[in-house]
């Protein structure tokens, strides 16, 4: 058995049972997935209530996992993507219902020009990768990417089902923010948010910041996506499928909203309980309860082409209905990240929480180490 890691934090004793539940998630976790390292925050009605670390920041054990370590999340960083898109929307920069074409009109080539915003956040326009490959490098030559995809015939009728995208909607979403905002997304994240909320959250990270961050060890098996074919091979296997060929730092650097968020757990559940409480954060409306609704109520239903899941699909954001993985709400929303991260709000709950972790595992939704802690919050609520 594993030996405890001194835990850091606030845990008030009505939720002592989530501090075992993490405790345990490092001598006796499900699938031994035993924790190197590990935080997990709530906020409640927008205060943060718990926050719980512990464990090595560096695989050789000789660096602490502190307050101020920062973890790639990778996909969570969708559920900001999300929000980001939904300040543009309240802002009167977008609309769900506009076509992409109508503020991007070179996407509407190949038959994606009714594609609306709605259906390009819920992963609908069928670019869930590239079709007949590419040079994983492309990835950090921002135009080309967006100029492959613009041109690309969908692997699919747009608008007919999801697929879920794992790295082209970040570019996709990442540039009609800029098309309607001015600013990258990385840089509005951190202008109207980061600075003003001290929020702790990187699209892009800095150089100078790459000492904070932890080490992950990646997951010992790859995930289970189900019988594979064009779709699912241009979406994850494919070679190009994903960033490579330039290094940690460069990846790092490089604004990509739908892969590359590094955080602390704290500051994401806080950006979450923007949706947990109605649109405010730290008191502060930043969102319309208007504009909450649309940015999170379902927008397709049914078998995802890419994930072998039956998914219920936001505005960007993972719907809990049907998945039950964050908490007993179906109508609770979130996103999950490479590895076993995840991010989530209630709002009939007035409750968000972050989970971050340095073992990957190889789930794709629902770590079990998450469900845990999510079982135990409830349990406390």
């Amino acid at each position: 058995m594993t030996s405890l890691p001194d835990l850091h934090g606030v845990c008030p004793p009505r939720f002592n049972a989530v501090k075992d539940a993490f405790a345990a998630n490092f001598t006796d976790a499900p699938e031994g997935l035993n924790e190197l390292a590990a935080r997990f925050s709530v906020t409640i009605d927008g205060e943060v209530a718990v926050d719980l670390w512990a464990g090595s920041a560096d695989l050789a054990g000789t660096r602490p996992f502190a307050e101020d370590t920062l973890v790639p999340v990778f996909s969570t960083g969708k559920a900001v993507m999300a929000l980001m898109i939904a300040r543009c929307v309240d802002k009167g920069l977008l609309s769900y219902e506009d076509r992409v074409a109508d503020h991007w009109p070179a996407f509407g080539a190949a038959g994606k020009d009714q594609l609306t915003v709605g259906q390009l956040m819920s992963h609908q326009s069928g670019l869930p990768g590239f079709d007949g490959g590419a040079e994983p490098a492309i990835w950090f030559d921002r135009q080309a990417v967006l100029d492959k995809l613009a041109a690309q015939t969908p692997m699919w009728a747009p608008g007919t089902a999801s697929g879920y995208h794992p790295i082209t909607i970040g570019y996709l979403a990442g540039e009609l923010f800029r098309l309607v905002d001015g600013r990258t997304m990385g840089t509005a994240l951190r202008e109207d948010f980061a600075q003003p909320f001290d929020l702790d959250l990187w699209i892009g990270l800095p150089e100078a910041e790459h000492g904070r961050v932890a080490q992950l060890r990646k997951p010992a098996a790859a995930p289970d996506l189900g019988a594979i074919d064009a779709i699912k091979k241009a979406a994850f296997l494919d070679r190009g499928s994903a960033p490579g060929g330039r290094g940690s730092a460069e990846w790092r650097m490089a604004e990509i909203p739908s892969a590359n968020l590094h955080a602390t757990a704290k500051d994401l559940a806080r950006m979450m309980s923007i949706v947990a409480t109605g649109g405010t954060l730290d008191h502060l409306a930043v969102l319309s309860e208007e504009t909450l609704a649309q940015a999170t109520r379902e927008r397709i239903h049914g078998p995802d082409r890419v994930l072998p899941f039956d998914m219920s699909w936001a505005a960007g954001f993972t719907r809990n209905q049907g998945l039950n993985i964050f908490g007993p709400n179906p109508e609770a929303v979130g996103h999950c990240g490479w590895g076993g991260s995840m991010v989530f709000a209630d709002q009939a709950a007035g409750v968000s929480a972050a989970y971050v972790m340095t073992r990957q595992s190889p789930h794709l939704i629902g770590d079990p180490r998450a469900l845990r802690l999510i079982e135990a919050l409830y349990g406390a609520l």
